[in-house]
């Protein structure tokens, strides 16, 4: 069974799995030059961090694919740095810029100066037919099942055939996908392929602290909670100590504030949650995650998962 085609702008990648843009500091350089080696699209996420540390990621991912692999950049439309960090990932020639929380116009017009595809996440048809009027190469399409933030309580297989049979460009299926059948089921309904995040934090490769790939591990099934963060919509995390200080309308004393949201509800700082997490304090940050991240036992190399992937995309689609 051939392993379709995902075409987005100039990037046909031999597998069509882009790999998602993990803040803060869980998807660098080191994560999506792996998936780009491995036949995918990778991610830089540009969240939480400045643009000279941005700029360094890209270039060092640019060196760990010897320039050959696909690496795109994501940065949060509601953190203040957002202009400064898309404009540099830009002026660095990558492959293409998304984001998602919200819908930047000046995003596309930067692409159009750049000459950088853009491509917007989307939880419904409306936004994805906004996305592609202001010129996005491809949509994802995000449903309740994804980790960290979360535009919707609809399930993505419930949104994505109306998404598909919306617009005209590529739509990428993200948000639970975990197994190769997940692959399949999305390109029966219509998607060019599609964006995991989760499965890939479980990898030898992923540039988070050991620590917070090993929550993902022991992750038992009910054992992730949705919390409302600073910026102002519900997460989805893994339950710890800290997801239960948090929980309802709970306040943490915020130590130092960083100004990095353009608008933030202040009863924690979520910046400084995320970056205690991925250190390693995963007691006492966020360790933001899929719902199916149960699934996940065992940590991998990034040609690993995708090499399982095909397997099981093989065997979903091959006949009875």
């Amino acid at each position: 069974m051939d392993i379709p085609k995902m075409i987005i702008g100039h990037m046909t990648p031999k597998i069509p799995v882009m790999q998602g843009g993990m803040g803060v500091r869980v998807s660098l350089s080191g994560l999506a030059s792996a998936v780009a080696n491995a036949g995918g699209i990778g991610t830089i996420s540009g969240t939480g961090i400045s643009s000279e540390s941005l700029r360094s990621h890209i270039r060092r991912a640019r060196e760990l694919t010897n320039g050959k692999g696909y690496i795109g950049v994501n940065v949060l439309f509601a953190m203040t740095d957002f202009a400064e960090n898309i404009k540099a990932a830009m002026e660095e020639k990558v492959d293409f810029i998304i984001s998602g929380a919200g819908i930047s116009r000046d995003m596309y017009s930067w692409g159009k100066e750049y000459n950088v595809p853009v491509i917007s996440i989307v939880s419904s048809a409306k936004l994805a037919r906004l996305s592609e009027r202001l010129g996005a190469s491809a949509v994802v399409v995000e449903g309740r099942e994804a980790g960290g933030h979360l535009g919707t309580d609809r399930a993505l297989f419930d949104v994505l055939p109306e998404v598909t049979e919306s617009v005209g460009i590529p739509v990428i299926a993200a948000g639970g996908i975990i197994h190769g059948e997940d692959i399949a089921r999305a390109v029966q309904l219509g998607a060019a392929g599609v964006q995991m995040g989760t499965r890939f934090v479980a990898s030898n490769e992923c540039d988070a602290h050991p620590a917070f790939k090993q929550m993902y591990v022991d992750c038992e099934e009910g054992d992730t909670v949705l919390v409302k963060t600073t910026v102002g919509l519900e997460g989805r995390a893994i339950r710890n100590p800290f997801t239960d200080l948090i929980y309802g309308d709970k306040k943490v004393k915020i130590k130092k504030c960083y100004n990095c949201l353009k608008q933030c509800s202040y009863r924690f700082c979520t910046l400084d949650s995320l970056k205690h997490s991925v250190d390693g304090d995963v007691d006492n940050g966020l360790v933001f995650a899929g719902s199916r991240v149960h699934e996940i036992k065992e940590i991998f190399s990034v040609q690993t998962i995708m090499n399982n992937l095909m397997k099981e995309y093989r065997l979903a689609k091959s006949p009875c």
